[in-house]
């Protein structure tokens, strides 16, 4: 050991004889790549409503902003979620629309016409995040992108989502993936609930904050959604139920009762203690798949056999 920490002394002593600017270099990289540094520009990100403030910006300069309802969300604001998941959502529609318009016509601009609207959308999407001071540029383009690559991805590799293992695998992932991140960032000293300080004390209005945009909280829905469709896809719906269900008039009654009833669970009142709030938010998301995936349908078909019975 004594010979590899002499041989170690001797490098720094190699690397420090450098020039300057490349001591600029390691002193940049040592700085600004640091655990905290990089949790704070990946997991960290500021929201404009409140780095004006922070920042001083606001009292050296008279700027005309507003807040809004829609502004004051409570989590840091890198990436934009309403970019990524409407980019990875619309991406296997569009490129869906793409081929069908590829096979009426040779023309390239209306075949990219589905991708043109796609970035029209997103850029839209992106402008408005901006406009009520929730995202920076930057954030909402990182956002895009993520979306993007992750829409291409489960397009080019698509799981099986029949399958029971694939929902419990993403939820346990999701949760030990969240308790590592957690580990690492208080090892590091950071603060995992600094948002919530900042937002507080920013938002214009009180009764604007948030909550369900509060750290972790995406974590909760996620996690969720996946548990519960492992529950929906465990008990999933004999192949005779799925065509009696097709087969009702008008063919949209079980999603509209479907939606009725996430729209009633998620309107249920919500505990103020912090931890049973999580839990009760990862409770009703788990709960949604299996409503409208299994209960709801399982309803409509008695409901119209009973009808149907003389």
């Amino acid at each position: 050991m004594e010979a590899l920490h002499e041989a170690g002394i001797r490098a720094a002593v190699a690397l420090q004889a450098g020039p300057a600017w490349l001591e600029r270099f390691w002193l940049f990289l040592t700085s600004q790549l640091d655990p905290k540094s990089v949790y704070t520009v990946f997991l960290f990100g500021e929201r404009p409503y409140w780095w004006i403030h922070e920042s001083g910006l606001s009292s050296r300069e008279q700027l005309p902003l507003r807040q809004f309802p829609v502004t004051c969300e409570t989590g840091p604001g890198s990436p934009s979620g309403h970019c990524m998941i409407l980019a990875a959502a619309l991406w296997p529609v569009v490129t869906a629309l793409s081929e069908e318009v590829s096979r009426c016509t040779r023309s390239r601009l209306l075949r990219l016409t589905p991708f043109l609207a796609y970035i029209v959308l997103l850029v839209a999407m992106g402008l408005s995040r901006i406009f009520v001071l929730a995202h920076f540029p930057h954030q909402v383009v990182t956002g895009s992108l993520a979306g993007m690559a992750l829409g291409w991805g489960l397009q080019r590799w698509p799981p099986n989502f029949l399958k029971c293992r694939f929902f419990l695998l993403t939820a346990l992932g999701l949760l030990l993936g969240a308790l590592a991140l957690h580990g690492l960032a208080t090892a590091a000293g950071l603060d995992l609930d600094w948002s919530l300080g900042r937002a507080s004390s920013r938002c214009s209005e009180p009764g604007w904050l948030r909550p369900e945009t509060r750290p972790w909280a995406s974590l909760c829905r996620a996690s969720g959604s996946a548990l519960g469709l492992a529950l929906a896809a465990r008990r999933p719906l004999s192949r005779r139920a799925a065509e009696e269900l097709r087969a009702l008039e008008p063919p949209l009654g079980s999603a509209a009762l479907g939606l009725l009833a996430l729209d009633v669970l998620h309107k249920l009142p919500k505990s103020e203690d912090t931890a049973l709030w999580y839990l009760s938010v990862g409770a009703r998301y788990a709960l949604g798949p299996v409503l409208v995936g299994s209960l709801v349908p399982q309803l409509i078909l008695i409901l119209r056999r009973l009808r149907a019975t003389p």
